[in-house]
């Protein structure tokens, strides 16, 4: 089957057209979801950190 390519400034105009929609789509999060959002970055930061100091701590004490 036989692939058409789309030339560089058609898919920059496709590019555009779809943030837009995605644009258009957005809300602003409110005070309370911003912080439930931070919060729980925070701690999913906080376990991978932990998770990894583990490994490193296993490793050494192993290896």
């Amino acid at each position: 089957m036989e692939e058409v390519k789309t030339s560089f400034p058609r898919r920059i105009k496709l590019f555009v057209s779809q943030s837009k929609r995605v644009w258009h789509v957005l809300k602003k999060p409110s005070g309370e979801e911003f912080k439930l959002v931070a919060k729980v970055s925070a701690i999913g930061i906080l376990i991978i950190g932990f998770i990894g100091f583990v490994i490193s701590d296993i490793i050494e004490f192993f290896g």
